[in-house]
């Protein structure tokens, strides 16, 4: 909490003095009368104390998990616990910097007495990702408005809008294990790979008894055997990915929520999944699966630093080369790399084909955040398409993801080749 004097009454006291002294000397009444009610005016700030909100907050969204681009009412009740009234009280709600508030306002000027609640609410467009709502931002003043008090009250709220994808296009490049992804061995799974002879142990549940019953030739169902894929979500979180149109949020933040919905999806189909980041700070969550990393990655994927909602300085990131040679470092042979950016500039689609040439299968998630009204953003476009051109051109899927979309539409929409 945070309190100064907002100066409103500066000078009132000079100019006080100044109608008091005219008024005697000239023997003017109204003009002694206008001194002292300037000396009331001076003198009344300074026998007054600075308000101390004391408040609570509760915040209702009517559908905490929309659908993409549904408006979702944002309900707030602001309560008086303390033993003064507030005469002057404006707040401002957290709204993520991730959602535009569509109907409405964020900001209530009110007065409360002890115990007394007001309500308000606004609208917010969802977009992909959760969003954690800020802390509200309070602004109280005493009656005077001499004294300004700041402080800010806390109520977690999430708002989650996510559309999983199936498969993510990933390769068959995979590990010993079962998982989603076909391989070219038969054995237990779903899909049909082969028959043969039956031999003594072989499961009941793999008996061709369809044949059996046609020819009373014995003989077993071999499935092509699913096997999981090692996968590290790569997020471009550098200063220059948080390019974003105007009033729509950044590149970083549509990355940072497709690599949640891709977590959700990988995992879900029992998946090794990592998360990685490229930026100033060090980040790397290692592949795992289960219901206890699903928590520690979701988790990571909303706290770290590294995937902020606001950009650090570009002073502060290595060279993108040192990254890419730290991650070599670090990701094990065979693994693949989703990489989710947003494609500013060359040296990212030199990154992505210095981790495919080392062996690890990259494909690019990129949300388009260019936009055609000047002349440079125009420009943006050109270079990101010519990024994607790069890439393509060397093998490289590359998904372009329009953020007006489910991220789901685009991925199902792409179809980028398939190597072993």
């Amino acid at each position: 909490m945070t309190d100064h004097e907002t100066n409103r009454w500066r000078g009132v006291s000079g100019l006080a003095l100044l109608a008091g002294t005219v008024g005697l000397l000239a023997a003017r009444p109204s003009l002694l009368l206008l001194g002292v009610v300037g000396v009331v005016f001076a003198v009344y700030p300074r026998v007054l104390s600075p308000p101390t909100p004391e408040l609570e907050l509760d915040r209702r969204l009517d559908d905490p998990t929309p659908g993409f681009g549904e408006d979702v009412e944002v309900t707030v009740s602001l309560t008086n616990v303390g033993a003064k009234p507030l005469f002057d009280l404006r707040v401002v709600d957290g709204v993520p910097a991730t959602l535009t508030v569509t109907d409405g306002s964020a900001r209530y000027g009110t007065a409360l007495r002890p115990g007394e609640t007001v309500r308000f609410s606004y609208s917010v467009e969802a977009t992909h990702g959760t969003h954690a709502f800020e802390p509200m931002t309070v602004v109280a003043r005493d009656p005077s408005g001499a004294y300004e008090v700041e402080t800010s009250v806390l109520e977690e709220s999430e708002l989650t809008c996510r559309a999983l994808p199936a498969d993510a296009h990933l390769r068959r490049h995979t590990i010993d294990c079962i998982g989603r992804i076909a391989t070219q061995r038969g054995g237990p799974g779903i899909e049909f790979h082969s028959s043969r002879e039956y031999r003594h142990g072989d499961p009941l549940s793999q008996f061709d008894w369809k044949r059996y019953a046609r020819t009373r030739e014995e003989t077993t169902i071999e499935y092509r055997v699913e096997q999981a894929a090692r996968i590290v979500l790569l997020v471009d979180a550098r200063a220059v990915a948080y390019r974003a149109p105007p009033e729509k949020p950044h590149g970083v933040a549509y990355s940072v929520a497709a690599a949640e919905d891709l977590l959700e999806g990988l995992l879900d189909a029992h998946n090794d999944v990592g998360l990685a980041a490229f930026g100033c700070d060090s980040c790397w969550f290692p592949p795992g699966r289960g219901p206890q990393h699903r928590v520690r990655a979701r988790r990571y994927l909303l706290s770290h630093e590294s995937f902020g909602a606001t950009p650090h300085d570009s002073a502060d990131e290595p060279p993108l080369d040192e990254q890419v040679d730290q991650l070599l470092g670090r990701i094990d042979a065979g693994t693949q790399v989703l990489l989710l950016s947003p494609l500013c500039g060359p040296d990212i689609s030199r990154a992505a084909r210095t981790l495919e040439v080392y062996g690890h299968h990259v494909t690019v998630v990129s949300p388009d955040v260019t936009s055609d009204e000047t002349v440079g953003q125009r420009l943006a476009a050109f270079d990101r398409q010519n990024c994607i051109a790069d890439l393509r051109s060397v093998g490289i899927p590359v998904v372009e993801w329009r953020p007006s979309t489910p991220l789901a539409t685009a991925l199902s929409a792409s179809t980028p080749g398939v190597r072993s």
